[in-house]
């Protein structure tokens, strides 16, 4: 079980033909309405599930996460709830990096991985000790000087305001100790290059052509590595192209998901939601 997880999960009441499920995983410190777009335009053919990872938005933060693969295993365990077998799974940027934990424990559930402004390798000594620093003046200074700091970094400066208010608004609003936490543990999470050299299923990457965080030369070299892979350069935008682009984004995911849902063995076989969203 999961309760401690609050989430969307969106679909038509009465689908012509159930297509697979799309899995969106959110990025660090942000929530599940980083997703809003995709959340509109998908849901309306495919049952769509974005949750608050633990301790960000709406999910507690206690038990606190000791361990970064703890993020996969709330996943799982949200979707055995909700009974969903198989899907596509999408992430960006840590949520990324969680969907890559995903397909190491439960490939077989996964028919389609979507790698968003993220990156495989496991953290440098200096990175540990940056991410370790970084926790800690969380914890002493809350959330708002950091979010100032960074936001036309996740975002790109000419991105809409209504955008950059968004970003600004998601990051302050999340728990310092549940990004705290989060940064230790992601600062000692596994590396994921050879993983995706076996992955087995069709996967996308997605990056922002301005992206500084995980730029584009990440992008091509996760394209390489993955033996079935598609990869899009959205133009004009940062860390966030989801949000500062959705039409572009969602354009490149839709002609993903219709590829996968094509597959022989790919379509779906949950019936879409009808309930409200949970908290």
């Amino acid at each position: 079980m999961a309760p401690f997880l609050a989430y969307e999960d969106k679909g038509p009441a009465s689908p012509r033909q159930p297509l697979v499920p799309l899995v969106l995983v959110h990025g660090h410190p942000f929530d599940r309405t980083m997703w809003s777009p995709q959340l509109r335009t998908f849901s309306a053919a495919r049952r769509v599930i974005a949750p608050d990872l633990r301790g960000y938005g709406a999910s507690p933060t206690a038990p606190a996460l000791t361990d970064f693969s703890q993020f996969g295993r709330d996943i799982e365990a949200l979707l055995d709830e909700l009974g969903v077998e198989s899907f596509v799974l999408a992430g960006l940027s840590m949520g990324g990096q969680i969907a890559m934990d995903c397909y190491r424990r439960f490939p077989g559930r996964v028919r389609g991985l979507v790698l968003a402004d993220t990156f495989p390798a496991a953290e440098t000594p200096d990175g540990v000790r940056t991410r370790d620093a970084m926790a800690d003046r969380l914890l002493r200074e809350g959330m708002r000087g950091y979010a100032d700091e960074v936001l036309e970094r996740m975002v790109a400066p000419y991105a809409p305001a209504d955008v950059k208010a968004h970003v600004h608004r998601m990051m302050t609003a999340t728990s310092p100790e549940g990004a705290a936490a989060a940064l230790r543990a992601r600062a000692r999470r596994p590396d994921y290059n050879a993983l995706l050299t076996q992955v087995s299923v069709p996967a996308l990457v997605v990056v922002g052509a301005d992206d500084t965080y995980t730029p584009v030369s990440d992008a091509r070299a996760m394209h390489a590595a993955l033996p079935d892979a598609a990869l899009h350069v959205i133009e004009g935008t940062a860390h966030m192209p989801n949000l500062e682009r959705p039409e572009e984004f969602d354009k490149a995911l839709g002609e993903f998901l219709a590829r996968v849902d094509a597959r022989p063995g790919g379509t779906g076989r949950q019936q879409p939601s009808t309930a409200p969203s949970r908290l």
